[in-house]
């Protein structure tokens, strides 16, 4: 895969993702939550690519990759959050500081990416995956109960009433 399209498609999640993100800040999320982790089930098959025989990643180079994806999904989880505005319908607050924190996030993994340009197609997309897992997974989980926690402090102040 040459790099270019690459690239082109990256650009492309990446602003698919944020269109979402920003979309969502003026509409309600619907049902209980579970929705926030559906991004966790698109992994399902990058984990065919993790334990390919073509992928050659030393202990330390997962280790490294996870490590990395925790720390960046720090920026992102301060930076999600959700409140229940005056319909009582909970809506992502509108913080436009986790564009920037999700730009960061984009801009660290195309500079590693170059970084890393030495090694073979198959063990770099592995390696990449492998921070991406690390770092959207507890984003979205961490995500997933803080928009639990609202909601059912909103169902009982609802229920009291």
């Amino acid at each position: 895969m040459t790099t270019s399209p690459f690239y082109l498609i990256v650009i492309l999640i990446a602003c698919l993702v944020l269109w979402r993100r920003t979309r969502s800040m003026y509409r309600p999320i619907k049902g209980k939550g579970g929705r926030l982790l559906f991004p966790i089930l698109f992994f399902i098959p990058a984990i065919q690519l993790l334990v390919s025989s073509k992928v050659h990643l030393s202990l330390w180079s997962d280790l490294g990759a996870i490590l990395l994806g925790l720390i960046l999904s720090i920026p992102l989880i301060w930076t999600t959050r959700y409140e229940v505005r005056e319909d009582q319908l909970i809506y992502a607050k509108k913080d436009f500081v986790f564009v920037v924190a999700f730009l960061v996030v984009l801009a660290i993994r195309f500079i590693l990416r170059r970084h890393f340009g030495y090694m073979d197609a198959y063990t770099l997309s592995a390696l990449f995956t492998l921070v991406a897992i690390s770092y959207i997974v507890p984003w979205r989980i961490i995500s997933f109960l803080k928009f639990r926690k609202i909601y059912r402090a909103a169902y009982q102040a609802n229920y009291k009433a």
